[in-house]
């Protein structure tokens, strides 16, 4: 609206000079009349419309939220799931178990380097 240039007391304000040949008074302002309801009732529409734009702007963040919280609360629910579906051993052990893994390859390879012994 910002590129309006008469508001609707402007147009009901607006005074036109009077001429010898010049248009009947009682006919402009009766246009000028139904102009200004137009003019009110865009400006009516325009302003609902931008309350309704808002509303709409408040229920998708409130959507995108719901969405979020479904999603992560999916997501914890199928790592649970996994998790318990697929038990792993513990870090220690995991650790342990490379260590036995690289001892045996070392003591292989030495053996090889330096024959048996």
């Amino acid at each position: 609206m910002n590129n309006i240039q008469y508001t609707p007391k402007d147009i009901l304000q607006k005074e036109f000079k009077q001429k010898m040949r010049g248009y009947d008074p009682n006919d402009v302002d009766t246009f000028l009349d139904s102009v200004i309801k137009d003019y009110q009732a865009f400006g009516k529409n325009f302003n609902d419309l931008k309350e309704e734009n808002e509303k709409l702007k408040e229920e998708i963040k409130d959507l995108e939220g719901q969405i979020n919280n479904q999603s992560s609360y999916q997501f914890n629910q199928r790592s649970a799931e996994f998790a318990a579906n697929n038990p792993q051993t513990s870090n220690h052990e995991q650790v342990n178990s490379v260590e036995a893994d690289l001892l045996k390859r070392v003591s292989n390879l030495e053996m090889r380097v330096f024959g048996s012994n």
